[in-house]
């Protein structure tokens, strides 16, 4: 019997293989019809014996190609329409956009092998791809997704490229950025006054020779420039840290091959399985204990971002002299990632000795992704290159309004939410400059433009001042909701763990947010949901000397906390330890409440122990102080795990002065910095575990959702699970989101939804 079925596939189904593989299964099961790319996603006709088509179905929803994902898989009887073979269609286009962009995918195994073939046309060619790897996102203008709508439409495939193309049977079908030497982009060699510094055929072997001599070099790579250095070269690290402005920050290093990584870092199953990805992101990895790699990789730091070469211009690098590069972020400061040629000698010539520049556009601006792996499990640290723009499945109803959260002042990523998926952003980085201003609304335009969303309801951080607060006013909506800094961590915790409207106890620490009483929060426990929350317990408030400045000098908020907790003796004690500090003008600040805000964030709270332990007295990027101390603690002998500290809880608030007492004791009695820095941790841990107990005691409440970037710590994420796990806890954290401030956009734009689920009707 004769039958026809139409199948609507809704996902990442495009630049993925679909459509070759749908034909190669149609010719295996005798399936006459066509398949197509539209704005809903791909579109099969199937028609054929009824057994073969519904094995044919079968094969497609038990078996699609590895780099799709499938979100909705529909099909619909019809009757025979006396197909008489199987094609594939031009792709279609209308207004209501429902196909996925898939992000970009490092090189293929079957890439690679030709890129380094001396035989192959692809030999020694740096923007050699298939429908298996290569660029996606980042050269993406429109959908569907064709080559006429990115940035390759200016390159004319040669007839072997041609060839490759148009056959279904090629791994390059429909590889929309497929290019050889004849007639793909190419590369171009310069000094920092954007001369030419090598003949085009010879820039490979000027790269090797310029690197060598402790050169660095700004490279265009698939979401922007990286800088790169000789990584054994300590003068060259160094003088990449003084010109980037980047004083003791560690940096991203690339390793050849799995081999150098093993060599210089311990790999566990998890991280290997994640360097090796299609994703290829930078993963943070544990020094050996004989690193033999200059200290100016990563100051007093024990781990690193390390990476594989995940484009072909990389592994042409690496198939020289090198065996481990530094490979960071191509901007200065704080200031958003380069990605245009004509603007890379004006912002980067202070910092790159050389150029190496293509002519491929970069459409969308994509840093690379950050992760670690704690207690086996993924946390993002920036969730970018690799990952974006794939949506996360939540729980909301496909008819909801389109809700935008336009993320955090720091670490910003914004946020769409689209009937059940929530559209993360690649990582936007900070937006207080005019810089910052213009790429979040730019990539905001582009972002919106491809997953075809027009929004109806904003949300944004509660903080008065902040500039991303500012700039969701100027997104054209029906609504605007303000939404408190910690409230949104713990929205976005429970989203991404699809959580219902219900309460749960939310411990959320970070180092800064807006509280509704005025005052810096972020040693916060909530009970809460949604659409509201209650605070429950939390850190008590410390004077910040200085404001700002505080939090750059940590010795500052040690000094408030000695003194505010421990009174006179905790000052005398301040003043044997910052003997070198010009602690008078702090102290009157202090005492006159001038420039001096309230706060109670763990990141301040971490900063002061660090400075009382001399393990970090200045912070030179964000949460130093906190990060060196964290490292610390995971060095320290087993005899010492389950020491902790002395506490207090009054009311709502907990008082550290005892814990305060017994780490001077401490110090002053010679124990190890490691060892002080454990019992701190675990003082914490039972903190946050009485606090949950004495709320479930009093609610019922048995979910606990962590969230804030101080929950990168490994040492107290690790002991703080455990210890919920042993009180019949469920504890929810972050896997797919960050969750640090690149997470609260989610959370921004759940509780919007929930405040104005009866908007139009819906919810």
């Amino acid at each position: 019997m004769i039958s026809r079925c139409r199948i609507v596939i809704k996902g990442t189904v495009q630049g993925v293989g679909f459509r070759p593989f749908v034909y190669r299964l149609a010719g295996m099961y005798n399936i006459n019809g066509s398949v197509l790319n539209s704005s809903r996603g791909v579109i099969i006709e199937a028609e054929g014996e009824e057994g073969m088509v519904q094995a044919f179905i079968n094969m497609i929803k038990e078996n699609p190609p590895a780099l799709s994902e499938i979100n909705s898989f529909q099909v619909s009887e019809l009757p025979p329409a006396g197909f008489t073979c199987f094609e594939i269609l031009k792709s279609s286009h209308d207004q209501t956009s429902e196909a996925l962009i898939p992000p970009d995918v490092g090189t293929c195994p079957a890439c690679a092998g030709e890129i380094l073939d001396p035989k192959d046309r692809h030999y020694r060619y740096p923007f050699t791809n298939c429908t298996n790897c290569g660029p996606r996102f980042t050269i993406i203008e429109k959908i569907p997704y064709d080559r006429l709508k990115t940035s390759m439409k200016t390159f004319s495939m040669c007839s072997y490229c041609g060839a490759e193309y148009n056959n279904p049977l090629d791994r390059r079908f429909h590889a929309q950025p497929v290019a050889c030497p004849a007639c793909g982009p190419g590369v171009r060699t310069t000094d920092n006054k954007g001369e030419q510094a090598a003949e085009d055929k010879n820039w490979l072997e000027f790269a090797w020779s310029a690197l060598g001599k402790g050169k660095v070099f700004a490279l265009k790579s698939l979401g922007g420039f990286h800088l790169t250095c000789d990584a054994h070269n300590a003068d060259a690290v160094k003088s990449l840290r003084i010109r980037k402005g980047r004083q003791a920050k560690p940096f991203a290093v690339m390793c050849k091959d799995m081999d150098t990584v093993r060599k210089y870092y311990h790999v566990n199953n998890d991280e290997n399985k994640l360097l090796l990805s299609p994703q290829a992101p930078i993963v943070i990895l544990k020094k050996r204990e004989h690193f033999g790699l200059p200290e100016e990789l990563a100051p007093k730091l024990n781990t690193m971002g390390v990476m594989l070469p995940y484009t072909p211009l990389h592994l042409l690098i690496f198939s020289g002299p090198f065996d481990i590069l530094v490979m960071t972020s191509g901007n200065y400061s704080e200031l958003p990632l380069v990605i245009k040629n004509e603007n890379a000698i004006d912002e980067l010539s202070a910092i790159a000795d050389y150029f190496l520049f293509h002519n491929r556009e970069i459409v969308n601006r994509c840093d690379d992704s950050l992760i670690q792996i704690l207690d086996g499990e993924v946390s993002f640290f920036r969730r970018s290159r690799g990952y974006t723009p794939q949506p996360i499945l939540i729980m909301r109803k496909k008819n909801s309004p389109v809700v935008v959260g336009i993320g955090g002042e720091m670490k910003n990523s914004f946020c769409i939410l689209k009937q059940n998926q929530a559209f993360m952003s690649q990582y936007i980085g900070e937006i207080d400059t005019i810089e910052g201003e213009k790429n979040l609304f730019d990539s905001f335009a582009n972002f919106q433009r491809l997953i075809g969303a027009k929004p109806e309801i904003v949300a944004y951080d509660a903080h008065p001042d902040y500039a991303s607060s500012y700039m969701a006013r100027k997104v054209p909506a029906e609504n605007y909701v303000e939404v408190q800094h910690h409230h949104a961590h713990l929205a976005s915790c429970m989203a991404e763990n699809n959580l219902d409207n219900e309460d749960i106890i939310g411990v959320i620490l970070d180092g800064t947010g807006y509280g509704i009483d005025g005052n810096i929060w972020g040693f916060e426990v909530f009970k809460g949901s949604y659409t509201g929350f209650e605070r429950m317990f939390h850190l008590a408030y410390v004077p910040l000397p200085g404001g700002e400045i505080a939090i750059r000098q940590p010795w500052r908020t040690a000094y408030s906390y000695l003194a505010t907790f421990l009174g006179n003796r905790g000052k005398e004690h301040a003043g044997e330890i910052f003997a070198d500090r010009d602690i008078n003008i702090v102290e009157q600040l202090i005492a006159s409440s001038f420039n001096s805000p309230l706060s109670c964030g763990c990141g301040r709270l971490f900063d002061a122990v660090s400075a009382m332990l001399g393990v970090c007295h200045e912070n030179t990027y964000e949460g130093q102080a906190a990060i060196e101390l964290g490292e610390i603690a995971l060095k320290a002998s087993e005899s010492i795990l389950k020491a902790s500290y002395s506490y207090t809880v009054t009311g709502d608030t907990i008082l550290p002065g005892e814990m305060l007492e017994g780490i001077i004791e401490d110090k002053f009695a010679g124990v190890p910095a490691e060892a002080i820095s454990v019992k701190f941790h675990n003082t914490l841990v039972n903190i946050i575990c009485d606090a949950a107990v004495r709320i479930s005691a009093r609610t019922g409440i048995k979910k606990v959702v962590l969230s804030g970037g101080t929950w990168h710590n490994e040492y107290l994420f690790k002991t703080t699970v455990k210890a919920l796990r042993r009180e019949r806890f469920q504890v929810c954290f972050h896997r797919q989101v960050p969750t640090n401030d690149g997470g609260i956009a989610l959370g921004q734009a759940m509780i919007a939804h929930w405040r104005l689920k009866d908007v139009k009707g819906r919810k």
